[in-house]
């Protein structure tokens, strides 16, 4: 048996899939490759999150599940709450249930109000509860009013949760009240420095211990064994469309220059294009694009041969993260960097780090138990 490398994830159905079935292959294909996670994001369409984990959890037996992520303000939290044991029982508690902020714009347009760090902080503190068996009663909260809330008293689970966070306050609620915290895509450096410190700060300040939670890299890794326009679609698409989405945020997490963002914004063929760049523009568009984006903005990412990507993906770990999610790429693209990672990987840095993206490694739940004891 191959050997899980529980420090490693991968998103299943990256980019946009032509049919939500493909999962199955790469959910089996990437356990058998010895990737410790999956993780699932949500997208209207055919990327349901509650579908597909149940699926990925149905066709897998040690891989981790976790979505990165969905809201939860498109569901009833008692449907989160039976979504989430459901899961975790299904897979032995292999399953974290992960949310995020969502996008303004698209929430305004579905009528849905934007979401709020008390909303998030207030909607974690309910599902805690439930999972445990309590029954809630005429809750008057950010996340809601409510009269009555139960799972039932039969319960008494712990189901990690995972968050994926940008700026500050997103990264300090992290570490406040998450099991883990995914960091977002194209990120320095020193920003990955910075916001792993935030997250361990906020949880340390909370009466936590920083190393229960857990911070994963979503390091873009796009190897040199790909087509060359597949590569400027994951590396270049993809950076141009978070520049489309919300550049402000990037540029000013990063700390880089606003004006490139500005000339990138005022490009005609940007300005004027319909959709996401990274899944609408042609290969002759995306070489324009990629002369508007500076080279140092792109290197914050695996590129290159399998072995330098192996490199890079160590890299993430030695500045502090505690996963890396092998972003944009499916087990079959990442099989030459996977097998040259584990050429150099030191297992015993790894040992009894759990297979959920989210729990505590072996060793924090022994000493958790033997201060409780």
């Amino acid at each position: 048996m191959t050997q899980t490398m529980n420090e490693l994830a991968f998103y299943t159905l990256a980019g946009a899939p032509k049919s939500p079935r493909d999962l199955i292959g790469e959910i089996t294909q990437g356990e058998a490759m010895g990737l410790g996670s999956a993780f699932i994001s949500e997208r209207f369409n055919i990327k349901e999150a509650a579908t597909l984990s149940g699926a990925a959890g149905a066709v897998s037996n040690r891989l981790g599940i976790a979505t990165a992520a969905t809201n939860h303000n498109t569901r009833h939290p008692m449907v989160t709450a039976a979504y989430a044991m459901t899961m975790h029982k299904l897979t032995d508690g292999r399953f974290s249930l992960g949310l995020g902020r969502g996008i303004g714009p698209m929430f305004d347009a579905f009528g849905l109000p934007r979401i709020k760090t008390a909303d998030l902080e207030d909607f974690v503190g309910l599902m805690r509860r439930l999972w445990r068996g309590e029954a809630v009663v005429g809750h008057d909260g950010p996340a809601g009013r409510y009269p009555y809330l139960s799972l039932g008293s039969e319960f008494s689970e712990h189901i990690p949760m995972t968050f994926t966070a940008f700026g500050p306050n997103s990264l300090a609620l992290g570490g406040r009240v998450f099991d883990a915290v995914v960091l977002h895509t194209f990120f320095t450096d020193e920003t990955t420095v910075r916001c792993v410190q935030t997250v361990k700060q906020a949880a340390e300040q909370a009466g936590r211990d920083p190393d229960s939670v857990r911070v994963w890299s979503c390091f873009a890794t796009i190897g040199d064994h790909l087509p060359e326009p597949i590569r400027l679609k994951k590396l270049v698409g993809r950076m141009a469309t978070y520049l489309q989405a919300y550049g402000d945020l990037m540029v000013a997490t990063n700390r880089w220059d606003p004006a490139v963002l500005a000339r990138f914004r005022a490009d005609p063929l940007v300005s004027e294009f319909q959709g996401a760049l990274d899944a609408k523009a042609s290969t002759e568009q995306l070489e324009h694009v990629a002369r508007l984006i500076p080279e140092e903005w792109l290197q914050a990412a695996a590129t290159g041969s399998p072995e330098r990507c192996a490199r890079k993906v160590q890299d993430q770990l030695d500045l502090g993260c505690d996963g890396v999610i092998l972003h944009g790429a499916s087990p079959d693209d990442l099989a030459p960097i996977v097998t040259a990672y584990r050429q150099t990987r030191d297992a015993d840095r790894f040992a009894g780090l759990a297979a959920n993206p989210a729990g505590l490694s072996a060793n924090l739940i022994n000493t958790a138990e033997d201060t409780t004891s």
